[in-house]
């Protein structure tokens, strides 16, 4: 299912207990999750599926960048252009907590927040 600008295109949960969070959402949601390998030296992600479909992932959070971070969910919006939607942003009384980045599987990804101080991803995926 192919989002546009200003979708929600993505929801991802960053976690220490992987094994719960998969129990959790297997038996409440029914939701089959598979492992999806990353570099070597990282924990699987976790790809969550329902109904045939990708509707979420669960990451690992146990790595030295996410030291002092509580677990939480993130919600990534679709953006054309994730670079100038950082920009904008700003202009718009936001901050970017993590500028754009690739991610090889999914496209281009920031973490902002909006001007009231909501945590937000933005992406613009990859168009394979």
């Amino acid at each position: 299912m192919a989002t546009q600008h200003g979708d929600v295109h993505w929801s991802e949960l960053l976690t220490r207990d992987t094994g719960a969070a998969r129990r959790y959402f297997t038996d409440l949601c029914g939701w089959r999750i598979q492992d999806v390998p990353m570099a070597e030296d990282r924990p699987p992600y976790l790809l969550c599926e329902a109904h045939g479909r990708p509707v979420a992932g669960i990451m690992d959070m146990n790595a030295p960048e996410f030291e002092g971070m509580e677990p939480c969910w993130t919600t990534f919006l679709h953006v054309e252009d994730v670079d100038a939607a950082c920009a904008r942003t700003i202009e718009l009384g936001g901050h970017v907590l993590r500028e754009p980045f690739g991610v090889e599987m999914a496209g281009r990804i920031a973490i902002v927040t909006d001007p009231t101080g909501a945590v937000v991803g933005l992406i613009t995926p990859n168009t394979k």
